[in-house]
């Protein structure tokens, strides 16, 4: 025996909304192989209707030919005449070939395969030969009457328009033309598939045929008109050529005679040399000119100390003269010293040898007085040397700049003039050339294979259009399947409602066959006439007797979230099943709103009931009713505030009264969603079951009811899944056991 405070049970945990990360990363693929498979006839039925109607929309289309002409296109032509060069002509690799390509396009090639094969005229292209359509929307919206009565005018596009010109026509037909022009190259080699669309095969192939041999022509008649444009452009080029060149020699000749030029080579040479050797001149004089200036610096800063001072500069003193000078004074001196020891002044000898001393000095003084003067003579003699030889050397340089600007000039008139001649002679050799070869025509493409009458056409591809049409409609259909599913937030089995609700199943209901009426539904387990429903009530009543074992449930209200689930039925037929294992049972019906037990009985009209006897209108004996072991209390008479009633304490005496009468009192309550009335009588029970109807009731309004009765401490003991329908239910994949099958319940009719 479970030995848990019922208190703890009737603790509800809210349910999880697919938060768990490893919930949501599984795919039960069985259970989507169910959902595709339960809906497989409707999924087979749109891929069958999709397909016929592929096959007849394909069967309406016009099958479209294609012929294919191959053309080599050469990357150079025969070069014979070389003025493509000046016009570009010339193309490598494959911008020449995206460019040849982009030709074959060209509006102006389709033009002229239009005017060729008389397209204009074609039914293909001629909008007054096509069949007529097979809705007349224009037609069908005049025949109305009622619109002219509205004063409703037709659009103006589905008035009649006026006829096109022949211009306009010959635009559409050759819009319409290149529409259906394809060129394809083939892969790296040089061949390209000129490819023509129609749905007449054999005008497709003249057309393909046309077009190869049209840009063939075209090619040639640009070579020859630019050929022809090149010759007239070269004639008049060529004479603006030979004045230039006049103009040129002119004025070459006229510079020669003007600056007397005969040999500016020659010249240019001779004054190069004698400016080479007064450079080297100046050089020496310069150096001269130096010696020269410091000698005389050093005579100058002697001057001021006499003749003696100036004796004593380096360039004087080295003097062979001066030392010999200086010699001569030197022994006049020494005689006067020696003469001075043995004589007088006045001796004879004396002044004899003081004149000798003197006339030796005066002759040094002169001496050097005049090299003096010959140091400063030879300074002024080097600085005009060397200004003599810098003006020399301005002129000669000078003289030769002005020489190599004449042959500047000289040769830029002489460049002038080669060039012309170069430019001249080139001209005139390719105007010779082309007027020789102006009649030979050159093309760069031939037609390596004629396009052939095509037998089958290359579109529709009739087979493979139904195919994807059939395929797309299959994976459309199982989407649907899957996404009807997936918005399907009701509760198709056990499993559902547990995981949901968090709350037991007591048992499941299946689904009675046929249409059966009130009466005898709430009759069913007591008739014993379907025997899968008769167990299946028989297992609710275990599993609620199982879940009492601590404390009987005598109070149990049977409740639902909305009318039209089955509560009714379910609460008649557990009282029958309750009674069967001999418990005095009473069937009371607090659903006093839309009250169902009395129809179901089909009590007779002004029975009373719970209302009577809460208001005190009525005995508790008159208002019981014994139906095969089963008392049943009904609604009676209806009272404008029924939840006014059931609050009182009069309704709460009155069960304690019937409590102590009867083992099982099953109260039949209203809807959660309609009402309150619910929460009050679960606060009075003992136990309380939800129904649930499968594949109807809405997730969120079962949450949202067995939140409200739990948030009221209402004993919640579990949950009836009613109207399971047991075959759909093995299509989703779900088994409940084989009682069923035993019962034979798996011939009957959901």
């Amino acid at each position: 025996m479970d030995t848990k405070d019922p208190s703890l049970d009737r603790r509800w945990t809210p349910p999880r909304v697919a938060d768990d990360d490893e919930d949501d990363d599984e795919i039960d693929l069985l259970q989507l192989w169910h959902t595709v498979w339960r809906r497989k006839l409707s999924i087979l039925s749109l891929v069958l209707v999709v397909t016929m109607l592929a096959t007849l929309v394909v069967l309406s289309i016009t099958p479209i030919y294609r012929a294919i002409a191959t053309l080599l296109i050469e990357q150079k032509a025969a070069k014979v005449v070389s003025i493509e060069q000046v016009y570009g002509l010339e193309g490598s690799g494959n911008e020449y070939l995206q460019t040849q390509f982009q030709l074959l396009r060209s509006r102006s090639l389709a033009e002229r395969v239009v005017r060729e094969l008389e397209l204009t005229t074609h039914p293909e292209f001629d909008p007054l030969q096509q069949p007529e359509p097979l809705v007349d929307i224009k037609g069908l919206l005049g025949n109305l009457s009622f619109l002219n009565a509205l004063s409703i005018t037709l659009p103006e596009h589905l008035e009649e328009e006026a006829a096109p010109t022949e211009a306009q026509r010959f635009d559409q037909v050759t819009r319409a033309f290149m529409e259906r022009i394809n060129v394809e190259p083939q892969g790296k080699t040089q061949l390209v598939h000129i490819q023509v669309d129609m749905a007449d095969a054999r005008m497709a192939t003249r057309a393909a045929n046309a077009l190869a041999r049209g840009y063939i022509e075209s090619q040639l008649e640009a070579s020859m008109e630019m050929s022809m444009t090149a010759t007239n452009w070269m004639n008049s080029r060529l004479g603006e050529l030979r004045d230039k060149l006049k103009d040129a020699e002119d004025r070459l000749q006229a510079y020669r005679e003007q600056e007397n030029l005969v040999d500016v080579q020659g010249v240019a040479t001779v004054t190069a040399n004698e400016l080479s050797l007064t450079g080297d001149r100046m050089i020496d004089a310069r150096r001269q000119r130096a010696e020269a200036e410091s000698q005389y610096r050093q005579v100058q800063s002697m001057r001021s100390g006499g003749w003696e001072k100036l004796a004593t500069v380096p360039a004087v003193l080295g003097h062979p003269l001066i030392q010999q000078f200086k010699a001569d004074e030197a022994r006049a001196r020494a005689k006067v010293e020696e003469l001075s020891k043995r004589y007088g002044p006045r001796h004879p000898n004396m002044e004899s040898a003081r004149t000798e001393l003197q006339a030796a000095t005066a002759s040094l003084r002169g001496q050097v007085e005049q090299i003096v003067a010959g140091i400063e003579r030879n300074y002024q003699l080097a600085i005009a040397n060397e200004s003599s030889l810098r003006a020399s050397f301005d002129a000669n340089k000078a003289q030769i700049q002005d020489i190599s600007r004449k042959e500047f000039r000289l040769r830029e008139l002489q460049r002038e003039v080669d060039t012309n001649r170069a430019l001249y002679d080139t001209f005139m050799s390719r105007l010779k050339e082309t007027a020789a070869t102006s009649d030979l025509e050159t093309a760069n493409a031939r037609v390596v294979d004629e396009a052939t009458v095509p037998a089958t056409p290359v579109k529709p591809r009739k087979a493979l259009i139904v195919g994807i049409a059939g395929l797309l409609a299959l994976f459309v259909g199982i989407g649907l399947a899957l996404l009807l599913e997936a918005l399907n937030n009701t509760f198709k089995s056990t499993e559902d409602v547990e995981t949901k609700l968090n709350l037991p199943v007591l048992g499941i209901l299946p689904l009675v066959k046929g249409r059966a009426d009130r009466a005898r539904i709430a009759r069913l387990f007591q008739a014993n006439t379907d025997k899968g429903f008769a167990e299946s009530m028989r297992t609710v009543r275990t599993s609620l007797v199982l879940a009492d074992m601590s404390e009987p449930h005598k109070r149990i209200v049977v409740t639902s979230s909305i009318p039209g689930e089955g509560k009714s039925s379910v609460s008649s037929n557990l009282a029958y099943a309750l009674a069967q294992v001999g418990e005095t049972v009473l069937l009371l019906d607090a659903d006093m709103r839309r009250p169902m037990l009395a129809k179901n009985f089909e009590l007779p009209v002004g029975t009373p009931g719970l209302a009577n006897l809460i208001a005190g209108n009525a005995r508790l004996e008159d208002c019981i009713r014994h139906l095969d072991g089963v008392d049943l209390i009904s609604a009676g008479t209806v009272p404008p505030d029924p939840l006014e009633l059931l609050s009182s304490p009069r309704f709460a005496a009155l069960l304690d009264t019937l409590s102590a009468r009867y083992s099982r009192i099953i109260i039949d309550s209203p809807p959660t969603q309609a009402v309150s009335d619910p929460v009050v009588l679960g606060t009075l029970a003992d136990a309380l079951i939800y129904v649930i109807k499968s594949e109807s009731t809405a997730t969120p309004l079962a949450v949202k009811g067995v939140g409200q009765l739990l948030q009221h401490n209402a004993p919640v003991t579990g949950v009836v899944l009613n109207h399971v329908d047991i075959k759909k239910a093995q299509k989703y994949g779900y088994r409940y056991g084989g009682y069923y099958d035993y019962y034979g319940y798996s011939t009957q009719k959901a």
